[in-house]
C-alpha cells in the first residue's frame, strides 16, 4: 500500500522479506476476501482449519527457528505479515499474538525440551497460542496477578480466572502468568504453558461480544485444579516470569504500533477513493479546501507515524529496542490511528456510519488499541521513568 509514498528503509527491502510480502498478500486474497471476514465477526473467530492453512503456507513463527519447523526470519517477516493483514482487512486473524507474542517466549526462554515439544505445532497450526496475563481484577498491573500454580509433587495445581483473552476460545497452548510464590511479590510470578486438550479442570467462559475486532475470539478462561507437569515452567525455573514479561512487552507494544499503522494507511487509501467519488453541490468531496487539508493532515501524521515505526523496527531486529521508546510507539501511534480514522469516517459523512463501509469497521477496531498491551496511560508513566 503506497498511499504515504514513504519509501521502505533498507532493511525491509531485502529480497527475503520482499518475497515474503508476496506470499502474504497472496495467502490473505486467498483466505481473507471481505466476505470471508464478514464470516469470522458473524462467528466470532476465524475458522479453525485456518490455522492449520497458515502453518501449511509458511506464515505461523516465520521468525523461530528452523531446527524448531519455523522459518527462521526475524521480525521483519512479522511485521510484514501484520501490514498485510491490516492493509486488507483480515487483522481479526489473531495470528501476531501467536507468531510474535506467545511464541517468543518459548524459543527465548525455552528448555530445549520446551523447545521441540511446542514450536513444531506452533509452526503448523496444530498447537494455536495464546497468553492469559489479564484478570478480573488485574489489567495493567501485572503485579496484581491472583492465579496461582502451587507445587505439588512432579505437577503444579493452577487456580484461578483470566479474561480478555486473545484467541481463547481456539487456543490450545496457554501461557499462563501466574504466582508460584504469592508472597513474593513479582519474584514469586512464573509463566507456565498448559496444553488444553484433554486437560481436566481448564474451561472456556464466554466468547465475550466487542464493540470490535468482533472476529478475533477473545475469552474468558478458568483453572480448577489444573494440572500440569513441573516441566511445563517456562525455562525450567520458577519465579523468572516476570522479567520475562518485562523483556518482551517491548515487541507485543510495537506489533500494536505497527498494526495501528496499517489499519490507518487502509483507512486512508478507503477514504481518498470514497472522496474522489462521492459529489456534494456539484462537485467531488475531495475538491472541497476543507476535504484537502483534512487529508493532508492524516497524511502527515500517518507519515510521521511509519517512519517512527520502521525506525522502532529497525532497533528491535538490533536488540536495542528499549521499553520506553516501544511505549512511545504504541501510545503515540494508537492516538493518531483513533484521530485519523475518525477524520476518516467523518468525511464519509453518513455513510461513514455503516457498517457496510471498510471505515465504520475500522473506527470500531481502532478503539482498543489504547487500551491492550498496557493503556496509554500506562505507557506514559513508563517514558517518563526515562526522563
Amino acid at each position: 500500500m503506497n498511499v504515504l509514498n514513504v519509501e521502505e528503509p533498507a532493511f525491509m527491502q531485502e529480497e527475503d522479506v520482499r518475497l515474503f510480502d508476496d506470499m502474504v498478500a497472496r495467502f490473505v486474497q486467498d483466505h481473507a476476501s471481505p466476505e470471508e471476514t464478514a464470516r469470522w465477526r458473524a462467528n466470532q473467530a476465524v475458522p479453525r482449519e485456518l490455522w492449520n492453512q497458515a502453518g501449511a503456507a509458511g506464515l505461523l513463527c516465520v521468525s523461530a527457528p528452523e531446527e524448531y519447523g519455523g522459518a527462521g526470519g526475524d521480525y521483519r517477516h512479522e511485521a510484514v505479515l501484520m501490514r498485510q493483514l491490516g492493509w486488507q482487512g483480515a487483522d481479526h486473524f489473531g495470528i501476531s499474538l501467536h507468531n510474535a507474542i506467545v511464541a517468543p517466549y518459548i524459543w527465548h526462554y525455552g528448555t530445549e525440551e520446551q523447545k521441540q515439544r511446542w514450536l513444531p505445532g506452533m509452526c503448523t497450526g496444530d498447537f494455536v497460542g495464546a497468553i492469559a496475563m489479564t484478570e478480573p481484577g488485574a489489567g495493567s498491573d501485572l503485579q496484581g496477578v491472583k492465579t496461582t500454580a502451587r507445587r505439588d509433587g512432579d505437577h503444579y495445581v493452577i487456580n484461578g480466572s483470566k479474561t480478555f483473552i486473545t484467541n481463547g476460545q481456539l487456543a490450545n497452548l496457554i501461557c499462563v502468568v501466574a504466582k508460584t510464590d504469592p508472597s513474593a511479590g513479582a519474584k514469586g510470578t512464573s509463566l507456565i504453558f498448559v496444553e488444553t486438550d484433554g486437560c481436566e479442570g481448564f474451561e472456556r467462559g464466554r466468547n465475550l461480544h466487542k464493540i470490535g475486532m468482533e472476529g478475533n475470539d477473545t475469552s474468558e478462561l478458568f483453572f480448577n485444579d489444573v494440572r500440569v507437569p513441573v516441566d511445563n515452567v517456562l525455562g525450567g525455573a520458577e519465579g523468572l516470569g516476570f522479567i520475562q514479561l518485562m523483556q518482551q512487552l517491548p515487541q507485543e507494544r510495537l506489533n500494536i504500533a505497527v498494526q495501528g499503522v496499517a489499519a490507518a494507511e487502509r483507512a486512508l487509501a478507503t477514504t481518498l477513493d470514497y472522496v474522489k467519488s462521492r459529489k456534494a453541490f456539484g462537485k467531488a468531496v475531495i475538491d472541497f479546501q476543507n476535504t484537502q487539508f483534512k487529508l493532508a493532515e492524516c497524511k502527515t501524521k500517518l507519515t510521521v507515524a511509519k517512519v517512527f515505526v520502521d525506525y522502532c523496527i529497525g532497533k528491535l531486529i538490533k536488540g536495542e529496542l528499549d521499553p520506553a521508546t516501544a511505549s512511545m510507539a504504541k501510545y503515540w501511534v494508537s492516538d493518531i490511528q483513533g484521530e485519523v480514522i475518525d477524520e476518516c469516517l467523518q468525511l464519509h459523512g453518513g455513510y461513514g456510519y455503516m457498517e457496510e463501509y471498510p471505515v465504520a469497521q475500522l473506527y470500531k477496531d481502532a478503539r482498543v488499541q489504547r487500551i491492550y498491551g498496557g493503556t496509554n496511560e500506562i505507557m506514559k508513566l513508563l517514558i517518563a521513568r526515562s526522563l
